[in-house]
């Protein structure tokens, strides 16, 4: 939450003394409501991935760039036909938390869609066979290894 309350200090400009004691009571209201609910988590937000995250979201947001322009240049050239295809990828001894990063990873870069996530494969919807083979051999799925803590 604190993370939170700097960036809206940042994005909206206002520091009047009331507004930033206000908000620095909401904070911490906040904070306490949570507390007592007792919804806090590993599965809610499992804060061992926090540290290596901003890292992983650059390289995702590279990533969702690449294949929005790969997409792009699918649907507008008249010399190329989309070949859609459906596999598997392995999701190999990630957590179950990691995992779910990972098919959302698949379903937010352009052109793929993760379809169902079982024990140890995400099966995947593709504009071309040749993204699931990009999954198969397994950069993205080695950089949300990444994540996880040694």
């Amino acid at each position: 939450m604190p993370l939170l309350a700097a960036f809206w200090l940042l994005v909206s400009g206002h520091y009047t003394p009331l507004l930033l004691s206000l908000g620095a009571l909401s904070v911490v209201l906040a904070g306490w409501v949570v507390l007592r609910m007792d919804v806090i988590d590993e599965e809610g937000l499992p804060l061992r991935l926090v540290p290596r995250l901003p890292g992983y979201l650059l390289w995702l947001g590279g990533q969702i760039m690449l294949s929005a322009w790969s997409v792009l240049r699918l649907v507008w050239s008249p010399r190329r036909v989309p070949a859609p295809a459906i596999g598997t990828t392995p999701t190999g001894d990630l957590s179950d938390v990691s995992k779910v990063v990972y098919a959302n990873s698949i379903t937010l870069t352009p052109g793929t869609l993760s379809l169902a996530l079982h024990d140890d494969v995400v099966e995947v919807h593709a504009l071309r066979g040749e993204e699931i083979e990009a999954f198969q051999e397994g950069a993205m799925l080695e950089r949300v290894r990444r994540l996880e803590p040694r």
